[in-house]
């Protein structure tokens, strides 16, 4: 099928895409965009694991500001910004190199799924978990990524029904937001996100009400009218409601399952190890919508219930009836280790299969020789 994308935010329209027109040009035509792709997601992830390293349990910002070095921070935004650019850029090579494959939409599409969580997982840190004066308690941080996935996860089944990836508004402005609040806590330190800053609210707090009623009111909108739309000119990709809805069943299923184990953990799991459920959950959520995409790219049905389902069902069944007792954390910790290994084994095995299948490399424009 051939890759269809349409933008029409301002921000990205008319300062962005000059911006990566310009850089595009100092990119040699040996470098494979697939490159570009996976150098910018790995970026994201040496920036989460510092942060990570310096703030384990997200309260190095709110308790005793400074443990998290300045170069951190700054370190931080450049790197947010190469992955923002890299990830911008990586189609417009492909054109340039005539190299445009599906392998490239998506490893790109595939890793982006992954790095929206990730991105927001980083900027947690900026500003801290609920310590009774300042910061964000845990489950704010699980309704705000929760959120950020879902517009994620809208994009894609508009997509999977219409043919065309409208790209959501949020992004540009969510990657601009990022960069400029780890520029503001480099610059001032984390105390700037400790005072209020209208009306008695803090900016974190005007942060969580913009991305919710950008999501509510306007991303899912959009994406509603846009099948409605398609549904009139008679263009829409599935002709039964069932069809249509098929591929929000097991990320609502993932989320309903993920939700009862945060409100129902006997040892109420997310206070205690909010990095590792967070991520866990992001993992979880990139798996799913990856065969979402998948499906949408090869026409093919998506599965009613994503595999995973079932053994996350065991683990919350096992934990909120307090089977798992004071073990609950070191089976997260497992539990996590295990589905990021399978989603990488996923994510490889699927990368090897389509490069024999198209008859090229992952990593480089030159042709596989025939077997």
């Amino acid at each position: 099928s051939q890759y269809s994308a349409v933008d029409t935010n301002p921000l990205s329209v008319y300062i962005m895409q000059p911006i990566w027109n310009k850089i595009i040009k100092i990119v040699p035509l040996w470098i494979a965009p697939n490159l570009l792709t996976f150098s910018g997601f790995v970026m994201i992830l040496v920036n989460y694991f510092l942060i990570s390293f310096y703030d384990w349990d997200y309260t190095a910002s709110g308790t005793s500001p400074g443990l998290v070095p300045t170069w951190v921070w700054l370190f931080s935004a450049f790197t947010t910004f190469c992955a923002y650019a890299l990830d911008s850029i990586d189609g417009k090579h492909a054109r340039r190199t005539q190299s445009s494959t599906p392998l490239g939409e998506l490893f790109d599409h595939g890793l982006d799924s992954w790095a929206t969580s990730i991105f927001v997982l980083s900027f947690f840190s900026v500003c801290s978990r609920d310590n009774g004066k300042t910061g964000v308690s845990v489950y704010t941080m699980y309704i705000y990524l929760s959120i950020v996935l879902f517009n994620f996860m809208c994009s894609h089944w508009e997509k999977y029904n219409t043919g065309v990836l409208f790209l959501p508004w949020g992004y540009d402005i969510s990657q601009v937001v990022l960069i400029t609040a780890y520029l503001l806590t480099g610059a001032l330190g984390v105390e700037v996100w400790q005072k209020p800053f209208l009306f008695g609210y803090y900016i974190t707090d005007v942060l969580v009400i913009l991305l919710i009623g950008f999501s509510l009111f306007l991303s899912f909108p959009q994406t509603l009218y846009n099948i409605h739309r398609a549904h009139l000119k008679k263009t829409l990709k599935n002709d039964s409601l069932y069809e249509g809805l098929l591929p929000l069943v097991s990320p609502l299923l993932l989320f309903i399952l993920l939700t009862v184990w945060v409100v129902l953990s006997p040892s109420n799991i997310l206070a205690k190890q909010p990095r590792l459920f967070l991520w866990m959950v992001g993992v979880a959520f990139s798996n799913v919508i990856c065969k979402v995409i998948i499906c949408q790219m090869s026409s093919t049905r998506p599965e009613l219930f994503h595999w995973f389902l079932f053994p996350l069902a065991l683990v919350v069944y096992a934990a909120i009836s307090g089977l798992l007792g004071w073990t609950e954390e070191a089976v997260l910790a497992i539990f996590t280790a295990l589905v990021t290994a399978a989603h990488v084994h996923f994510g490889v095995c699927v990368g090897m299969q389509l490069s024999k299948h198209l008859n090229i490399y992952i990593f480089s424009l030159k042709k596989r020789v025939q077997e």
